[in-house]
């Protein structure tokens, strides 16, 4: 099958090409010239933007499936416009195009933050109600959920469906914004611990979901990925047994998750024992409980995520190495 990827550059891109290219010929959307031999799973290579839709229905041209990776990552306020731009018209031209040129499926790349946000630690699930209260508090998950609605809105015209991983960690983070968590604590600039809970994934394992999906994925459906939920405490217990480290000394009330959208959006006006170098925002999100339940996509895509422990070994290991190569 003919596949195009756009955000193939990505964390998740640089996994997902050589993935899909087992099994199908892959076309890697860029927005600046490169080659197949500079994005390792791309048979081909096609400079284009999807904020371009001429780019992109050129780029589309005799495909059969499009995965759509490309977006945005940002959780400040600052970059809120720019976010928005990038995750809600760059989808809408990216399924306009993949009408245009007959494209018979559209993978749709999204998050687990537009269903699995709580201030309780129950996991959801793909039927559960969206968090919209909590959605439109940060402008990230906020285009992610409209961008979300745009591509189910089209399953008329497109057979679409969406994979919605949770954190990804693992190997290759090279901008370092998935892993910034794990990478903070590793340079001991973490000092206390938020009151919430996590879930994530390997990266390895969302490209994996990917090629299954495109196999044995329904149209109309989304699909929540991850392989672990743990509270932050214990992420970073585990962390620091796997580096040999001690783990943040201080742990935060729950309180925190109702006070800190009352304080402005800036480190400086934190204590600096309760984020070190995370925001307000972060803080927030960290404040919440981030519990999926991965049963849909373990038995209609017979998606089997790696453990979690591995996971962490390989983020942790990859983080040091760069780290060391950098002093």
């Amino acid at each position: 099958m003919n596949l195009l990827v756009t955000g193939g550059t990505g964390f998740l891109g640089r996994h997902l090409l050589p993935r899909l290219a087992t099994e199908h010929r892959v076309r890697a959307l860029c927005r600046r010239p490169l080659t197949p031999a500079e994005i390792p799973g791309a048979t081909e290579v096609v400079t284009g933007d999807v904020l371009d839709p001429a780019s992109l229905t050129e780029a589309m041209r005799g495909c059969h499936a499009v995965v759509h990776a490309a977006g945005a990552v940002s959780h400040r306020l600052e970059d809120a416009e720019e976010t928005t731009t990038l995750n809600l018209r760059g989808t809408e031209n990216a399924l306009a195009a993949a009408q245009a040129a007959g494209v018979v499926f559209f993978l749709h790349i999204s998050t687990s933050g537009t269903l699995a946000i709580s201030e309780r630690d129950r996991p959801a699930t793909e039927d559960s109600p969206p968090p919209t209260d909590l959605l439109y508090r940060w402008p990230y998950y906020r285009s992610k959920y409209f961008a979300e609605k745009l591509v189910f809105e089209q399953r008329k015209h497109l057979r679409v469906a969406s994979l919605n991983p949770s954190l990804l960690l693992g190997p290759g983070d090279t901008q370092g914004g998935s892993t910034r968590a794990v990478r903070l604590f590793l340079e001991g600039r973490l000092p206390g611990v938020p009151p919430g809970g996590l879930s994530f994934v390997d990266v390895r394992d969302v490209a994996d979901a990917a090629l299954l999906c495109l196999k044995k994925g329904r149209p109309g459906q989304k699909y929540l990925l991850g392989s672990a939920n743990m509270t932050f405490h214990t992420l970073y217990q585990r962390l620091a047994r796997i580096a040999r480290m001690d783990p943040p000394a201080v742990r935060m009330p729950g309180l925190m998750r109702h006070l800190l959208p009352l304080m402005p959006a800036k480190t400086l006006d934190l204590p600096w024992w309760m984020g070190g170098e995370l925001d307000r925002i972060e803080l927030e999100m960290a404040s919440h409980f981030w519990y999926l339940d991965n049963s849909k996509a373990r038995e209609e895509l017979g998606w089997v995520p790696r453990d979690p422990n591995e996971t962490l070994r390989d983020t942790v290991a990859d983080i040091l190495g760069g780290l060391y190569q950098a002093s």
